[in-house]
């Protein structure tokens, strides 16, 4: 499988797909006089950015590493999908303003038009059908960037469905002004999207790995690999959709240095088999019980002790 292909794929129908559906619903929001519609196609408009950005991240993935980045290029997709979310953030906020600065102004409030409800069924299953195109390429590709933009669709299936059920209540109580709360409740959403997906890059940012379980893995095969024991200062970084993996091991003292190298070699070619997407492995060895002494200016790893702390 050609993961940046895939990417590429995806994002090519995001773009397309989310194109027509926000054109479609801000054009016709507005001959229709509908403003939460048009905020919902604000929204779809996001969507295009985030595609575009995926699109030209995919190629900047592939590169393969270098002097500058010894650790290849991969972390460019946390990145892309943090700045994603402040556009996001920015463009919600700007709905949310513009339409609060409406209604303290006493503007005009005009029933809008059938049409505006027509528009918004199109887009509902237009958005069921693109997100589920991208977070079945996403987990194809162990894209977050994908995923994460297709639980964003996802969630512009809630909020045109909000939009229609809005839509409803204004013909049915004739309030016209309802169609402006929802509008502001549309740009809240959006950016609580933005916001919740930035505080899932965060982690990774920081060189954090949440997933008590990798560890626990790892913990499960040097218990099962021969020679080798003790794993202790465990550190997982996370580039992207990979992992690199720093540890510590015991050996015997008296075991000779080839013969170490042979079952660290052993060893991380079982990490590996057991591992998805493991980019890079790094193992210190040491004598056995040196480690209860606590090597000077050794840093901070987890064991089996403290990972379930």
């Amino acid at each position: 499988m050609d993961r940046n292909r895939t990417i590429r794929t995806a994002s090519l129908i995001s773009i397309v797909g989310n194109a027509v559906l926000s054109l479609a619903k801000i054009l016709i929001g507005l001959m229709a006089g509908s403003l939460s519609v048009v905020g919902d196609g604000i929204d779809s408009m996001t969507d295009i950015f985030i595609s575009v950005i995926t699109l030209m991240v995919s190629k900047i993935i592939a590169r393969p590493p270098d002097k500058e980045h010894p650790y290849g290029h991969h972390r460019a997709e946390t990145i892309a999908t943090s700045i994603l979310s402040f556009i996001m953030f920015f463009i919600g906020g700007q709905l949310v303003m513009s339409v609060i600065d409406k209604i303290m102004n006493h503007d005009t409030f005009e029933m809008p038009e059938v049409a505006a409800v027509y528009v918004t069924i199109f887009s509902i299953v237009g958005k069921l059908i693109l997100a589920w195109s991208q977070y079945a390429l996403g987990k194809k590709s162990g894209s977050a960037m994908l995923i994460a933009n297709g639980k964003n669709m996802q969630n512009d299936v809630i909020t045109s469905v909000g939009v229609l059920v809005g839509l409803g209540c204004v013909f049915y109580f004739n309030m016209p002004v309802i169609d402006r709360f929802l509008a502001v409740l549309i740009g809240g959403w959006i950016m609580f999207s933005a916001v919740k997906i930035f505080m899932g890059t965060i982690t990774e940012l920081m060189e954090g790995e949440v997933n008590p379980e990798l560890y626990n893995k790892i913990f499960e095969i040097v218990k099962d690999s021969d020679g080798v024991g003790n794993p202790h200062r465990v550190r997982i970084t996370k580039l992207g959709v990979l992992y690199a993996i720093d540890m510590d091991v015991e050996v015997d003292g008296e075991c000779k240095v080839c013969e170490a190298h042979d079952l660290v070699m052993a060893l991380e070619d079982r990490i590996r088999s057991q591992i998805p997407n493991v980019y890079d492995i790094v193992v210190h060895i040491e004598p056995l019980g040196l480690h209860d002494n606590h090597e000077k200016n050794e840093c901070y790893g987890l064991t089996e002790e403290n990972i379930t702390k």
